[in-house]
């Protein structure tokens, strides 16, 4: 083709020949928008289907960039991925968790970011797609773990022998091979609760016998636990609340539920702690104490910690704790206290920041 052949020519002949004026116009790949997540700042490339845009001129999906690219294990603040093509996104995961509050434009994607799955630190693919993705709570997991047969001081059905159960099922994640854009971010140890949820799910299977040793050949570790995640988040031990040379000292305020729990109260306002009552559990965050009585006697058969706060769509709030006696990252209050420990109740120890 000739320098004299002009884009003029080209269009008129187009007007004549009756080719399609998106093809005089097309140009970098199809995309209209350049060279978008190809360049060394991309944290993603789009998949959607064709991968050049449609004949209109739509820009493919991809992502430039996401803020911040560090968020702390607990979730809960808000990302933003810049990029193109954005308009049709619906739904977001992260690391396989779906995420809330997605809002999208052609050229930005905001959503909150969900807790790391199991509270551990690294890197976590963020995958866009074009339909709505329904946020479901965390599925528990069970192991007798060093010893812990004792179901959490009370004879009855474990968590997984339960069959009536108000937890729902869990809907399925798309996979992020079938995501229309993909980026990543990164989770960190950032704040006191990361590192007491990073510690409580590092060792709600593995107990730290080592340093702290298991009271469950004298009754449960479940109080053990919990002060240990206390240590990790920040605590110190004191002179009425210790564990010591693997656990062949303590005080009873470490190890034992009825005595933890008035020592708490008694406390707290030095630790920050305010008591709630069971049906206050909307202000109940991550990290808060949870204590349980079987059998309605005004003394804790059990104590874990919050592991997920998760808001069902009608407005109910579900709690998740991990615990030992019985183990688990993810144990449902509303089971514990319904289905495996029929007229149960329960209170909280929050933090008031």
């Amino acid at each position: 083709m000739s320098s004299s052949f002009t884009r003029r020519s080209l269009l008129s002949l187009a007007g004549v020949a009756g080719i399609g004026l998106a093809v005089a116009a097309c140009s970098r790949g199809g995309d209209g928008g350049g060279d978008v997540g190809s360049g060394p700042t991309s944290a993603a490339s789009g998949r959607a289907s064709g991968g050049s845009g449609s004949a209109a001129g739509t820009a493919t999906p991809a992502a430039s960039s996401l803020e911040p690219a560090q968020v702390p294990l607990a979730g809960g603040v808000t990302v933003t991925i810049a990029g193109t093509g954005f308009g049709a996104v619906r739904g977001v995961t992260v690391g396989g968790v779906a995420a809330r509050d997605v809002q999208a434009s052609a050229t930005k994607v905001t959503f909150t970011a969900p807790h790391q799955a199991m509270y551990t630190a690294g890197a976590a693919d963020v995958a866009l797609f074009t339909t709505a993705i329904e946020p479901s709570p965390s599925a528990n997991r069970s192991s007798d773990g060093n010893g812990s047969a004792a179901n959490d001081g009370q004879a009855g059905a474990t968590q997984d022998d339960v069959t009536a159960t108000p937890t729902p099922t869990a809907a399925p994640v798309p996979d992020a091979s079938t995501a229309v854009a993909t980026s990543s971010l990164t989770y960190a140890a950032l704040t006191d609760v990361d590192r007491q949820l990073e510690y409580a799910m590092a060792h709600w299977e593995d107990y730290n016998t080592a340093e702290y040793g298991t009271m469950n050949p004298i009754g449960g570790d479940c109080a053990n636990y919990v002060s240990q995640t206390l240590i990790a988040r920040g605590w110190q031990q004191r002179s009425d609340w210790y564990n010591r040379d693997g656990g062949a000292q303590h005080s009873a305020t470490w190890t034992y539920c009825p005595s933890m729990d008035p020592w708490l109260s008694a406390n707290a306002s030095t630790f920050g702690l305010t008591r709630r009552s069971l049906d206050e559990r909307s202000k109940v965050k991550v990290g808060d104490i949870v204590f349980y009585d079987w059998n309605a006697n005004q003394s804790p058969d059990h104590v874990t910690i919050v592991s997920e706060v998760f808001t069902e769509p009608d407005g109910t709030v579900r709690i998740k704790s991990a615990s030992h006696n019985q183990d688990g990252p993810y144990r449902d209050l509303d089971e514990m206290i319904t289905v495996q420990h029929p007229g149960g109740t329960a209170w909280f120890h929050t933090f008031d920041a």
